[in-house]
């Protein structure tokens, strides 16, 4: 049986968004499944051959000036066209490191998620405001679970 490829696309500039990787990919990695494999990639070298092959999504970027980081727009600007009408109902889950409210980033990539016509399989996670140290454990929980649900074909 062929695997499952879960997808993490991460901008990650700093020390802290970086631990927020981390800890998903640990949160993916703690599901013990033979039919799940995870691959990360950065939003400037993720190809379009890369989303077509994958069976699920997490994007994970900073709230930038009230929107996505420019690495997770020029992302979406690359394979819109290209995966338009290839990959529709491809589930995908959304992470945000956002200073403030981290609705504007929110907003802009499900509309465009929405566009290409992908399914929100879990509430978008927002760690907001001041840095804390649970942000991570949020994010392990959140890529566990994205996992699991790849892994019992929930979606």
């Amino acid at each position: 049986m062929a695997k499952k490829q879960l997808l993490i696309i991460a901008h990650v500039p700093s020390e802290n968004t970086q631990s927020l990787l981390d800890s998903v990919v640990m949160g993916v990695k703690s599901i013990l499944s033979d039919s799940v494999s995870v691959a990360v990639r950065t939003p400037f070298k993720t190809a379009e051959n890369e989303i077509l092959r994958s069976e699920g999504l997490i994007l994970l970027t900073p709230e930038n000036l009230g929107y996505m980081s420019g690495a997770l727009k020029d992302f979406f600007d690359r394979i819109y066209y290209p995966c338009l009408d290839k990959t529709q109902g491809l589930p995908y889950a959304l992470i945000i490191r956002a200073a403030h409210d981290g609705t504007g980033t929110q907003q802009a990539v499900e509309s465009i998620t929405g566009g290409l016509r992908w399914k929100l399989v879990q509430a978008p996670l927002i760690c907001r405001g001041k840095w804390q140290p649970d942000f991570k454990e949020q994010c392990k929980e959140f890529g566990a679970a994205m996992a699991a649900g790849l892994d019992l074909g929930i979606f």
